[in-house]
């Protein structure tokens, strides 16, 4: 799937701080001196872990050549590499694995999570945040719309992608020394006429956007929209509040 950055980035302040907060958990030193950023997007949180272990080497990996080339843009005295999370492996054990809002896009957690931690030193770091909003009117009206005769099976939309706090913590205590497993939701005041359409717009609706082409696709947008409009209405200021569920994930080896 393609990432549009421009849209991506109209949210940026809420999409970010998951992000920060789950950096202000780690350790503000020690000893880590290699650091990769899977899903690193247009790599500002890349650049906050550079800035946060200025001793060690610091890379961002992303597949979309879009988002990589914003981040080299930005931050073109980092280092930024092309590639798929699933296929990622490093030459060395790494001292701490970041990943902010990118493992939900891959399936199977219980072989991918396991795979991450078998990537960390003696005493490295696995950190993870990942939406845990699936079952939000944002997400199950876009899945009931799906369900039409007309739409059926073509969106290749997952209903719940990332499982519950305790599924972690059961697959990965036996794998690491210390484990955390959070969640926070968060409420969002956004601005415009349709924000929570030009949020999902850039994330989770992609696979809608990608699939559907021409008539299917506007009879589509116009239904989940109507619907979104009276799920998350505007208020007399002018705020629509969005809640959104994150889960992280902060494993020692």
């Amino acid at each position: 799937m393609t990432w549009n950055p421009d849209q991506y980035a109209k949210f940026a302040g809420p999409r970010l701080q998951p992000g920060l907060d789950l950096i202000n958990r780690l350790p503000p030193h020690g000893p880590i001196e290699a650091v990769v950023d899977l899903g690193c997007g247009t790599g500002e949180l890349t650049a906050l872990l550079a800035d946060r272990y200025p001793e060690a080497s610091v890379a961002g990996l992303d597949s979309s050549i879009s988002m990589l080339e914003k981040a080299r843009g930005q931050f073109p005295d980092r280092v930024w590499v092309e590639g798929d999370i699933a296929q990622w492996r490093p030459e060395r054990p790494v001292d701490l694995i970041y990943s902010n809002a990118a493992l939900q896009w891959l399936p199977d957690h219980d072989r991918l999570m396991p795979a991450l931690v078998d990537c960390l030193t003696k005493g490295g770091l696995l950190a993870v945040q990942m939406p845990r909003n699936f079952g939000a009117p944002s997400h199950s009206l876009m899945r009931d719309v799906a369900s039409q005769p007309r739409f059926a099976g073509r969106t290749n939309l997952r209903s719940e992608p990332v499982a519950d706090p305790g599924f972690y913590d059961a697959l990965l205590s036996p794998l690491v020394d210390q484990i955390e497993v959070w969640e926070i939701e968060y409420w969002h005041r956004l601005t415009g006429d349709e924000p929570v359409y030009e949020w999902v717009k850039a994330t989770g609706l992609r696979p809608v956007l990608e699939a559907l082409t021409g008539d299917d696709r506007e009879a589509f947008l116009s239904d989940y929209r109507e619907r979104l409009l009276k799920a998350y209405p505007k208020r007399a200021d002018g705020i629509t509040l969005f809640p959104f569920r994150r889960l992280f994930l902060l494993a020692k080896r």
